[in-house]
């Protein structure tokens, strides 16, 4: 734990901080795509700042381009009607390639070991759920259920 505070410490200024452009965090813009709706950030600081305008939590789903089980997730769990329809109403859905840009500090940040990791967190990014490995439906719900009941929703 102690190790984890001496990280947070070392990369909260990289983690909150602009890296290369002044662009706000902004939801996808394919209309003809349904399912949860990712918003595009280059920093986690706009994406809490939205989930704290909006009473949300954020969902992170931590992603590698070469990662299997996340390429059937994005094919088959998030497109999914009641997926959607839950996680957009529920929560800030944030998409980071942990292996590019910033997105490795996040990673870090959150200790990412296996892609895909999904993890969810408050406006103040504490984790309030989280797991390694593709997740189906069924499991997505419960960790989403429980992570909104952990932060007190």
């Amino acid at each position: 734990m102690k190790q984890l505070i001496i990280v947070l410490l070392l990369l909260s200024p990289f983690l909150f901080t602009q890296c290369g452009g002044s662009k706000k965090a902004t939801a996808s813009s394919s209309k003809s795509r349904q399912g949860v709706k990712f918003v595009k950030s280059k920093t986690l600081s706009d994406v809490l700042a939205i989930a704290e305008q909006e009473g949300k939590l954020v969902f992170i789903d931590f992603y590698a381009t070469w990662c299997a089980p996340c390429k059937m997730m994005d094919k088959d769990v998030f497109p999914d009607k009641n997926i959607a329809k839950f996680f957009n109403k529920n929560f800030i859905s944030y998409k980071v390639d942990g292996e590019k840009g910033n997105g490795q500090n996040l990673a870090a940040l959150y200790d990412v070991k296996a892609y895909p990791t999904l993890v969810w967190v408050d406006k103040k990014g504490r984790v309030m759920a989280r797991t390694e490995g593709g997740t189906y439906h069924t499991e997505l719900m419960e960790l989403a259920e429980s992570a909104l009941a952990n932060a007190g929703m």
